[in-house]
């Protein structure tokens, strides 16, 4: 699109000097927005004409000063053109650093992507987890290849980036990584991030996301049934460390707390609810919303059988929790042990208490997503759509009303025969 460019030489008459002369200015506009330089020159007032924008007279200082101007001006339109030509965004401000040799930083992609790093891990703990700026990390990883095999180059200019860019790298997480579509969505969302905050900050004009569109596919969450829990319950396990993992992951099953929000519960979080019983209230370290969580009995236990652990007493915590690394894979041994065939993981036992412990048992969705500290409650209707066991008993009571219904009526016919 054709932009207005005008140029106009005029007096500074607020600042004339002892001596009776004007400073000479140039001022650039380019639709309808405005940049000045000095010409580093100056004229007595009288010998100015506003109208040619140019010095009066024949002598040869004026000569000298007009041919000096002619030649500002001339620069002015080659950088003017350049500009153009090389396809750059031309500005007012762009024309004026570039008249005055101010080459202006060109934004990349990585180097964004390190200063953002840089910031979210000054705050972690406060604004942001650990996971997440791992996530970040991970992503910037991604794209240093990505560029490395696709480009040749360690780096691009964040101006560059275009929807086939996008799509590129989206392939390339699917292929070259092995990225599942989820997982390659979420890095991308990550990837969105830069590219948001080079809009807000005008390095950019155009959003290069405008067209793309993708949604995640809905994964249907693994849960444990009731059978299952009391078989892990019940299971004699002979390593103290087998049965740590097992009641931690039980506890999780009873409460839905994720793994980062046991291993920082202290006792503190142990507080006297509403109703005189005790809860846990903490903060959920992934989103930082409100847990309230009122203790059934099988929580309860695990919590009394801890209490005079070392660790619990030393560090003042609520459980004694390995890391989730290893909690993960002694968990495996656990799910062989216990004869379970489904990935066993730390964050199973969440998805376990939103539909066995609680959805199952007829515990409100409303409730169910305020315990696990949903933001909305959309993603707790995910746990609603997967309890096949539910639709089943309620159709199964919906049958029985069906066929006492049915008899009652063929009792009342053969009464009227």
């Amino acid at each position: 699109m054709n932009k207005t460019f005008g140029l106009l030489y005029y007096l500074k008459k607020s600042k004339v000097n002892t001596q009776g002369k004007a400073p000479i200015y140039l001022r650039i506009t380019i639709d309808g927005k405005r940049a000045e330089i000095s010409a580093k020159r100056s004229i007595e007032i009288e010998k100015w004409s506003n109208q040619s924008n140019r010095a009066i007279g024949r002598n040869e200082t004026v000569r000298e000063l007009n041919s000096y101007l002619d030649i500002l001006t001339s620069k002015a339109y080659q950088h003017h053109r350049e500009l153009l030509e090389e396809d750059k965004d031309v500005t007012a401000e762009i024309l004026k650093n570039k008249i005055l040799g101010i080459e202006a930083k060109e934004r990349t992609l990585i180097t964004m992507f390190k200063n953002h790093n840089t910031k979210v891990e000054k705050l972690v703990g406060k604004d942001f987890s650990a996971g997440t700026l791992e996530r970040y990390k991970t992503v910037k990883k991604h794209l240093e290849q990505f560029l490395k095999e696709e480009y040749k180059i360690s780096d691009i200019g964040i101006k560059k980036i275009d929807h086939q860019f996008i799509t590129d790298f989206e392939y390339f997480l699917k292929t070259t990584r092995n990225c599942g579509h989820n997982s390659t969505i979420k890095y991308i969302k990550n990837f969105k991030k830069i590219v948001r905050i080079a809009l807000a900050n005008k390095w950019i004009n155009n959003d290069p996301f405008l067209n793309y569109k993708v949604q995640l596919k809905e994964v249907e969450r693994q849960f444990l049934t009731e059978e299952e829990i009391q078989e892990m319950l019940s299971k004699e396990l002979y390593t103290p460390r087998l049965e740590l993992v097992r009641d931690v992951f039980i506890f999780c099953c009873f409460t839905g707390l994720a793994y980062s929000d046991v291993k920082k519960l202290t006792k503190n979080n142990l507080v006297i609810g509403i109703d005189g019983e005790k809860w846990i209230k903490t903060k959920r370290t992934k989103t930082d919303t409100r847990s309230n969580i009122p203790l059934l009995p099988t929580a309860l236990e695990i919590i009394k059988k801890y209490e005079n652990n070392p660790v619990v007493v030393t560090k003042e915590v609520l459980l004694p929790v390995l890391s989730n690394q290893k909690s993960n894979a002694y968990l495996k041994e656990i799910a062989d042990l216990c004869k379970i065939n489904k990935n066993l993981t730390t964050h199973l036992a969440r998805h376990t208490f939103a539909t066995t412990v609680t959805l199952t048992n007829g515990v409100p969705l409303e409730s169910v997503s305020k315990m696990l500290g949903h933001k909305s409650i959309k993603t707790t209707q995910h746990y609603a759509k997967i309890i096949d066991r539910k639709v089943s008993d309620d159709m199964a009571l919906l049958k029985q009303k069906f066929n006492q219904k049915k008899t009652e009526e063929n009792n009342n016919l053969n009464k009227a025969n």
